[in-house]
């Protein structure tokens, strides 16, 4: 991929490092600042002419990003790339998918309408599709979701004696059999009721028959905490052991990190699609792969 130019957008570098180097890839330089009334500046210091530019920047906490992906971009293409790629771990903006209450906005739908304009392809890992059954619904550009199931069935394999996986809601179900499936592990789905962001009730069904299993919560982002907080809460009433929390994306809203971690959890593990402390699973390998792959679809259009 010598024609290939990655591009970091800021607190992505190590990352970007990563999917380089696993792409025999160059890494562009470009001033990407403020100016002192809040507005962004950037300068791209590499020839991007008749390169393929990939733009890594995960979009956790995403209206600060935006602005500067957009200028980026623009810029790139404005010099002469042949194509621009949007790398986005984790995308934002995919939960609000339909009308809930009356006067909202399906910002989902937008923000893959903007993304879109400006971005000839985009790569992501494992979105928030419970609802929208495809990413070309809101992406209509060559997009690739690349999923993390069978990475994390083999930390579970690797790290885990005897573990049993909990999955948070109905919705999980068939994402938490697959990681169970693969890790050769029982697993309970629970109910759950979300009334509020910050008020979650959850039912827990019949736990008797592993009492003696370590207990998995997996889910796919964990922002609040509050459902891991409120499982854990039932699990401890039951007497099984402290469990071991696995999230894909460590989105960690506020001081959630830390109140996950006073509920006396074994440990909280994450993938590094966002950069956090509790990064422990590596999906640079797989998503240098879908890179590549996206590349070549982008290049024989």
């Amino acid at each position: 991929m010598k024609q290939t130019i990655f591009f970091s957008l800021p607190e992505n570098e190590k990352l970007t490092q990563l999917l380089a180097n696993k792409s025999n890839a160059e890494i562009g330089n470009a001033i990407i600042r403020r100016f002192p009334d809040g507005e962004s500046y950037l300068r791209i210091l590499t020839d991007v002419k008749n390169k393929y530019v990939v733009l890594v920047c995960t979009l956790h906490e995403p209206d600060s990003k935006l602005l500067p992906l957009y200028f980026l971009s623009n810029t790139a293409k404005s010099l002469g790339a042949k194509n621009v790629c949007l790398v986005a771990p984790y995308l934002s903006y995919m939960r609000q998918d339909k009308v809930f209450n009356p006067g909202e906005g399906v910002t989902s739908t937008y923000f893959g309408k903007l993304i879109s304009e400006f971005a000839d392809g985009i790569i992501t890992i494992d979105p928030h599709l419970h609802r929208i059954k495809s990413l070309s619904k809101v992406y209509h550009i060559p997009n690739t979701v690349i999923h993390t199931a069978h990475m994390i069935s083999k930390w579970i394999k690797e790290n885990v004696k005897n573990p049993v996986l909990i999955g948070p809601d109905s919705e999980s179900a068939q994402w938490v059999l697959e990681v169970a499936k693969n890790a050769g592990a029982p697993f309970i789905v629970l109910n759950k009721i979300r009334h509020s962001d910050s008020d979650v009730e959850v039912s827990i069904l019949d736990v008797e028959n592993y009492k003696n299993a370590t207990p998995v919560l997996v889910d796919d982002i964990i922002s609040t905490a509050h459902t891991m907080i409120a499982t854990i809460k039932h699990l401890k009433k039951e007497g099984m052991k402290p469990p071991v929390c696995i999230g894909i994306h460590a989105v960690f809203s506020g001081n959630a990190y830390q109140e996950l971690m006073d509920c006396e959890v074994d440990k909280v593990v994450t993938c590094n699609t966002i950069p956090h402390p509790s990064n422990a699973i590596d999906i640079s390998d797989i998503l240098a792969k879908g890179i590549q792959e996206l590349i070549l679809k982008l290049h024989s259009k």
